[in-house]
């Protein structure tokens, strides 16, 4: 992991590309591509009867098995993102050790999880670049999820650690934890997917956290469901795994204090951002299953139901059946729920926020979410900023590139976007979490 330790001021660098094919929008097979499509302004629909059949399974012995991690390389001098014309982007703050998720408090103050160093750390609100932040909280495995609670006058920060929930005393303006972490939920179990997001209902009385799978398709569970699984299901949710899987894969819900837990919805992947739109509605992003071809299966943006079932895992994107499990679960292809938006499959989607400020043209107005990129495809995809256009409050499908240039070669990248977050003048901070960078976006020379 590279991270640079000097703290450079750099200048509003405005993207030299244009956007392309602005209004075009790619569609079957054209829609998948690979890093090398990646521009400001294509435009993407992946829809879940175009799409390819599994070209091998994961339980295949004959199966190509790709390791493709990219060399992580320090951003080229003078190289910056590239984003629409008219769109301007700075280094907010260097020198992290992979930044992920960014949360902004009530006050303008932003909270950053720094994954790999255990900690959480949070700049002023009127911070300027090169900004400098200061420690809330370390000592912590792998945070992730950071969430104000109650979420107008916030009384807690809670912290969505690799291993539990955890919350801190909170007054405005705290940059310092002011007491000891209360656990709130314990003992989550760590293995594979570990990135816990967090999430509230808009009154607070509830908060939501997502656990990711402990494996791929389930590989090791037991060849049998449970003895009774209507039973089973009526525990933990429809479509609900077992043995290593119990809740994992899952969407939770619970009271403030951790009370009252149960699974929320079902068949997620590994959920690993989490966002509540104006209404009310929960969405999240989902990193899919590898092992069974190149263009499958889809990642994705999607409302998250109580009670759905999202498929994993014995099924993908709606119906589609996975071919590890062929035969399995039959009666749950009806009730495995199609994702609003489904994008490009093996792009490691992070997180997602919701956009509508003025500060950018309305028709930038929608969901923004990062991508982290492949590293188990033999030809790259992800490593983007992309934003999901919006009609009428609901997604189209269609999604469009709007942050990308972080791939140099078929080999080398310097960037992988993963967090993501609205500042309250509406311009946007996007963690780099490779290269320890923070990026702001802003429209119009603001």
């Amino acid at each position: 992991m590279r991270t640079s330790t000097i703290l450079t001021s750099l200048p509003l660098t405005f993207a030299l590309l244009a956007p392309l094919h602005a209004q075009e929008v790619l569609t079957g097979e054209a829609a998948f591509g690979t890093a090398e499509d990646n521009a400001p302004g294509t435009r993407r629909h992946i829809t879940a009867d175009a799409l390819p059949a599994p070209s091998h399974a994961e339980n295949d012995p004959e199966a190509p098995d790709f390791q493709n991690n990219p060399t992580m390389v320090d951003r080229p001098e003078g190289t910056m993102p590239q984003v629409p014309e008219g769109f301007a982007v700075e280094v907010f703050a260097e020198g992290l050790t992979e930044p992920r998720v960014i949360r902004i408090a009530p006050n303008g103050d932003i909270f950053v999880a720094e994954s790999e160093a255990g900690r959480v750390s949070v700049f002023p609100a009127d911070a300027q670049a090169p900004a400098t932040p200061e420690v809330f909280a370390e000592g912590l495995d792998r945070p992730f999820g950071i969430l104000f609670h109650p979420p107008q006058n916030p009384e807690h920060v809670y912290v969505a650690a690799a291993n539990q929930v955890v919350r801190y005393p909170y007054a405005e303006g705290d940059r310092t934890a002011s007491g000891e972490a209360e656990v709130i939920l314990p003992d989550i179990p760590t293995e594979r997917h570990w990135t816990r997001d967090l999430a509230t209902t808009a009154d607070g009385s509830r908060i939501f956290v997502s656990i990711g799978s402990a494996s791929n398709v389930a590989g090791a569970m037991s060849d049998e469901p449970p003895e009774e699984i209507t039973a089973w299901e009526q525990s933990y949710g429809v479509g609900a795994a077992w043995g290593d899987e119990e809740n994992r894969a899952v969407v939770q819900v619970m009271n403030p204090d951790g009370s009252e837990l149960r699974n929320f919805a079902t068949g997620l992947r590994n959920c690993s951002g989490m966002a509540v739109q104006q209404d009310g509605t929960l969405w999240c992003t989902g990193n899919e299953r590898d092992h069974i071809g190149p263009n499958l299966a889809p990642d994705y943006i999607t409302s998250v139901q109580d009670g759905g079932f999202y498929g994993w895992p014995w099924y993908y994107a709606g119906g589609n059946e996975d071919p590890a499990h062929a035969g399995e679960r039959l009666d749950l292809a009806d009730k495995s729920l199609t994702p609003e938006v489904l994008l490009q499959a093996h792009s490691s989607t992070m997180q997602l926020v919701f956009h509508d400020d003025e500060a950018f043209p309305e028709e930038y107005h929608g969901i923004f979410a990062t991508m982290r990129g492949s590293w188990n495809r033999e030809n790259r995809t992800g490593y983007k900023v992309v934003r999901a256009l919006i009609e009428d409050g609901k997604p189209t499908g269609v999604y469009e590139d709007f942050m990308t240039g972080f791939v140099l070669n078929e080999a080398e990248v310097w960037g992988r976007p993963t967090g993501i977050a609205v500042l309250p003048d509406g311009n946007l901070l996007v963690s780099d979490d490779a290269n320890g960078t923070i990026y702001r976006v802003t429209h119009g020379g603001q």
